[in-house]
């Protein structure tokens, strides 16, 4: 293990394109679901065949691969479970994500193979729950988000080196503890803990006590209603001294519901601010690293409860900041023309930023595009459209322009 890959970098994926940008942009980890027994189920997920390519492709990058099958079955799912275990463990999985006591009892009799990781939706909260699951058969604890990192680092003192640690560093945030909640199934019988939220936290509410005239509840509103349970999102960007010397292992991304440009950018992020903090450790992390998780569809930003203080909530909104646009995936550059596939319309005379695995994103001025018979236009209309771009800046295969937008 290189010294830079002391700290694992664990992606989501929801898909196989999301999964390429995952290992393109520098992930040591992924974590996917199959069809069933996944937490999420808004994404598309992978069928049997497409489990086995996205294990294969990552393996061939010396990728790990990790199966959620953190959702709360019911008796008659169960049956349905050894088989896909069993087949998880032929195809090569690396691990299993469990949040059941009895799954993981599955998961060693009928794939012994595979090691086995605590989802966070177990609640571990302390190093006697985290010391049992070990003693169970478990090689890592994915942690509760609602942990300080006083209290992280007890942990770590309190269980075996053995036992990996791993702990969320950016994205959405549940409303109730370790994402166990119930309004979802209470309000529109999608069951969250079976992977069919429908984010009712997210919505507008109002409040009324009609038969208590003049005792108020102090909550933000205006006259749409008010957001008091829509989380704000978590970033750590900034904090990955903190969490490598609390010991945790693993740095996991939130989002397999999210595009494969989110996992792209948070992906080269905090790639890029863990092999910063590596090459040296008394330097804070770059001004255009911080800028990038900004690039991103994102709710405003917290440090989550790791320095002790609640994430709170978004009261003015239930919606997402928005500030870039991806215009293009760049297919090819040969000879000063760059081939790029359009995913949202642009014009002649703009500017783009080009981001590329690695490396710090940098703008070109979109003055010559042409069709896909290099006849000149004036702007990108058509949805996957092919442009050519001339311009002296090479530009690396599969690299994303975006483009700020302009409301």
């Amino acid at each position: 293990m290189t010294q830079k890959n002391r700290v694992e970098l664990l992606s989501p994926v929801g898909d196989m394109e999301r999964l390429g940008s995952a290992i393109q942009f520098g992930a040591d980890a992924v974590y996917l679901a199959g069809q069933e027994f996944g937490m999420r189920t808004a994404p598309s997920n992978f069928n049997n065949d497409e489990l086995k390519s996205a294990v294969e492709l990552a393996h061939s990058k010396n990728i790990k691969v990790y199966l959620t099958c953190n959702t709360i079955p019911h008796n008659k799912e169960l049956a349905r479970l050894p088989e896909f275990l069993q087949y998880a463990q032929e195809i090569g999985i690396d691990a299993f994500i469990v949040a059941d006591i009895g799954v993981m009892a599955i998961c060693k009799k009928y794939a012994p193979k595979v090691d086995i990781h605590i989802s966070t939706q177990a609640g571990i909260a302390n190093y006697v729950t985290a010391n049992e699951f070990y003693n169970m058969g478990a090689s890592r604890v994915v942690l509760a988000r609602e942990l300080n990192l006083e209290e992280i680092a007890e942990l770590r003192a309190k269980t075996p080196k053995g036992l990996e640690i791993e702990a969320f560093v950016h994205g959405a945030m549940c409303v109730s503890f370790s994402g166990r909640c119930l309004l979802s199934q209470y309000l529109t019988h999608r069951d969250a803990n079976r992977g069919d939220c429908a984010q009712p936290c997210r919505w507008q509410y109002s409040l009324m006590e009609s038969k208590r005239p003049g005792q108020y509840m102090p909550i933000f509103e205006d006259n749409n209603g008010t957001y008091i349970l829509n989380s704000k999102d978590m970033c750590m960007i900034e904090h990955i001294p903190e969490l490598i010397k609390a010991g945790v292992t693993s740095l996991k991304i939130e989002g397999r519901a999210k595009s494969a440009y989110y996992v792209a950018v948070t992906t080269n992020a905090y790639r890029n601010a863990i092999d910063e903090y590596f090459d040296n450790p008394n330097k804070s992390v770059s001004s255009w690293i911080i800028d990038e998780v900004n690039k991103i569809s994102h709710r405003e930003y917290s440090t989550g409860f790791y320095f002790g203080t609640e994430p709170g909530q978004v009261y003015s909104n239930g919606g997402y900041v928005r500030e870039y646009d991806v215009i293009g995936i760049c297919e090819n550059y040969e000879d000063g023309v760059a081939k790029i596939s359009q995913r949202n319309k642009f014009f002649k005379g703009d500017i783009a930023e080009v981001l590329e695995a690695g490396n710090k994103p940098f703008e070109i001025v979109l003055d010559d595009i042409y069709d896909k018979d290099f006849n000149p236009i004036d702007s990108a209309p058509h949805a996957t459209m092919t442009v050519y771009l001339k311009t002296e800046k090479p530009i690396k295969k599969r690299a994303i322009l975006r483009k700020k937008r302009s409301d």
